[in-house]
């Protein structure tokens, strides 16, 4: 079956700026495993693509230089090579040599991939990089792409370099996994048609990982496709967890503590109480294990409304993992037809709704385009406030405060129909918008928003509460394509 390829459109466009560019090109292309930074890289590149190294996990450095000899040889096809390199500096050397041997004529492209892999411990290999982009590469007609999927370990030695390649990066490309919008047409492109609500139900568990996402088998409901992926005996996602984290992270204990603790709390947590409750030592090192998390797309760093930057919160976002951890590892020893049954349960009905706020928090940009307020500055924010026994407390997940006086409340709810407000139902949200008021004293008009699956089925609750409603077809809206 033909492939097309989806989205990736600001991406791509940065890759071919820097085919016609006059200057020699760094890029930095940085993003989670599995999110399809190589493929991305290869359909672009295919034709200007001269030498391409992919570093070997957990390889020592002489198996590294092995294989930088290898890649040489395969991409020199006529040329004489002898035994592997003793040392980075004599690898590049090497590098230089061949590449001095190809036409000139059109911009050529050298690829590392995975360079946290070929960077091991005192290697040399960034000395080497840099040797080879300052002394030769810079003043060639070509592009040096370095590809990482461990984001925090780009980020600090890479692209933050403060020695040789310090300023060296021209272009920078984060990867992200694909919105709701990217999925639906990759899913379309390899011949399968669901509709959304059965979209929504895979991305709740896999996320738009690429990599996942391919595993989809047309002809199967959301169901029974995630029951193959996640909880059969071959299917790749029943037992990724344990790889996932150790291919990012050097020491990922840490990293799946804290991933584990905050599956437990939906709405997040602030950085004591994670701590505490996660068994850590409150010190520099949680720090930087947090900023590794959320650099890598795993969870995300917020700011309560009204609250300062001491205040900030942390959340578990990543949906592979939040779904891991609630369903697949606690049944991986039942057999086959066990996501057939769990579907159906309380349990799986309850969890939907946080995991389709999470979905709702990840496509702000098609919220405000659905609400026709793309071009007006808004901050995405949470609110909650603890009841008492004289006060009533109250929870927002998800608000927009904006720039024209005007705050957004969202009300988020997945259902297989039309929703229907209820009197008791009406007067909680009536309470909401009036405890969100008396306590943050805002002066910004309240307007209630509904997002939910299929809409609002309209009656004497109703009206006059909600202002406005979303449904999932709005999370679709894209302008990537």
């Amino acid at each position: 079956m033909k492939n097309t390829f989806t989205g990736r459109k600001k991406e791509i466009e940065i890759l071919q700026k820097a085919l016609s560019s006059p200057e020699a090109e760094m890029i930095s292309v940085i993003g989670r495993r599995r999110i399809g930074k190589t493929f991305l890289i290869k359909h672009v590149y295919k034709e200007q693509l001269v030498y391409e190294l992919t570093g070997t996990r957990n390889a020592p450095l002489k198996e590294q230089l092995q294989n930088f000899m290898f890649s040489l040889q395969m991409a020199s096809e006529n040329m004489i090579i002898g035994k592997a390199p003793e040392n980075w500096m004599e690898a590049f050397f090497l590098l230089i040599n061949y590449l001095k041997q190809l036409p000139n004529d059109k911009k050529k492209v050298v690829f590392l991939d995975e360079l946290p892999w070929l960077s091991t411990h005192r290697s040399g290999f960034l000395r080497g990089l840099s040797f080879f982009w300052n002394s030769w590469a810079v003043n060639q007609n070509m592009v040096v792409v370095i590809c990482g999927s461990a984001a925090s370990w780009m980020i600090q030695k890479v692209v933050n370099d403060k020695g040789g390649l310090h300023n060296r990066i021209t272009k920078r490309i984060f990867l992200k996994p694909f919105t709701l919008a990217e999925t639906e047409v990759y899913l379309k492109s390899r011949g399968i048609r669901l509709n959304r609500y059965h979209l929504a139900q895979l991305y709740m568990a896999m996320g738009g990982i690429p990599h996942y996402l391919k595993e989809v088998e047309s002809g199967k409901s959301a169901t029974q496709n995630i029951g193959d992926i996640c909880f059969s005996e071959t299917g790749i996602l029943k037992d990724e967890f344990s790889n996932l984290y150790a291919a990012l992270f050097d020491h990922p204990a840490n990293h799946i503590a804290i991933v584990r603790t905050l599956a437990k709390h939906h709405s997040g947590m602030n950085r004591n109480r994670l701590i505490k409750e996660a068994g850590l030592p409150n010190g520099g090192s949680i720090t930087k294990v947090l900023d590794e998390l959320s650099q890598s797309g795993f969870i995300d760093v917020y700011l309560p409304f009204g609250k300062k930057a001491k205040d900030k919160m942390y959340r578990l976002t990543d949906e592979y993992s939040l779904f891991y951890l609630q369903f697949i590892e606690k049944n991986i020893h039942e057999k086959e037809g066990v996501w057939k049954r769990l579907s159906q349960t309380q349990e799986y009905k309850i969890w939907c709704g946080y995991a389709f706020e999470n979905i709702c928090l990840k496509h702000i940009s098609s919220i405000k385009a659905a609400l026709s307020i793309g071009g007006v500055y808004a901050v995405s924010s949470t609110f909650y406030k603890k009841g008492t026994k004289n006060e009533m407390g109250t929870q927002i997940d998800l608000l927009l405060d904006r720039k024209d006086q005007i705050i957004n409340i969202f009300e988020i709810k997945f259902y297989n129909k039309e929703i229907t407000i209820s009197k008791s139902y009406a007067q909680t949200l009536k309470n909401k918008l009036n405890i969100f008021s008396e306590t943050t004293q805002t002066r910004k008009h309240l307007f209630l928003t509904l997002i939910t699956t299929f809409g609002l089925s309209q009656n004497e609750h109703s009206l006059g509460l909600i202002d406005q409603t979303l449904t999932l077809d709005d999370l679709f809206i894209s302008d990537i394509f």
